[in-house]
């Protein structure tokens, strides 16, 4: 089961403290407020909201540093990309995974499955028995269907004004949180779903 998933920035946002990132999108599955559940007292829908907001802001912080810390050992600095090709960035982008322990910041703890795509970094966060493999394919999946469809990568991209359009490709390649085993023809079907949607 997947905890939840975002998009977010790995380049430095003005407003923002340094090595804070700015989450674009985010969707948590399963139960309501089930990524806030534990030992504490009753909270008010405000004070979940922002609670809720701060545990993911944590996540995409911790993938920006991973990133950055990949990238300055590595040498590859990220290089902005000519819109028209994304596909090209999604195969230089670098990955990885994160282990979180319990209460950070989730009460279960879990892994999250990391991708940054240039100044774009996407993020999955799964439970700890999650399968990895399964994961990881649906992340690249879906970074690849944002970077495609939405020009996630041209300059004045406004994320927030497609999120309709990531429901939908998260509505079809992860259901309610689950990991899809998908054969290569049962991805196509799936991509000209989307493909239809997306042009609309």
């Amino acid at each position: 089961m997947v905890l939840c998933f975002l998009i977010h920035t790995l380049c430095p946002v003005a407003g923002l403290p340094p090595g804070g990132s700015r989450v674009l999108f985010s969707r948590v599955f399963g139960p309501e407020d089930a990524a806030l559940d534990g030992p504490g007292p009753e909270l008010g829908p405000e004070e979940r909201r922002l609670l809720q907001k701060e545990k993911l802001a944590v996540v995409a912080r911790q993938v920006r540093s991973a990133c950055a810390l990949q990238r300055e050992a590595t040498g590859r600095p990220a290089v902005e990309a000519v819109q028209g090709e994304e596909s090209a960035a999604l195969q230089e982008a670098e990955g990885g995974v994160l282990r979180l322990g319990a209460g950070d910041p989730f009460p279960g703890g879990g892994c999250v499955l990391w991708l940054a795509v240039q100044a774009v970094g996407f993020a999955l966060v799964c439970h700890p028995h999650e399968n990895l493999l399964l994961g990881e394919s649906c992340l690249r999946g879906l970074a690849r269907i944002c970077l495609e469809n939405l020009r996630m990568l041209a300059p004045g991209n406004e994320v927030v004004l497609k999120s309709d359009r990531i429901e939908a490709a998260l509505h079809r390649l992860l259901p309610h949180g689950q990991l899809l085993f998908l054969n290569h023809r049962f991805a196509q079907i799936l991509d000209k779903d989307l493909a239809a949607y997306m042009a609309k």
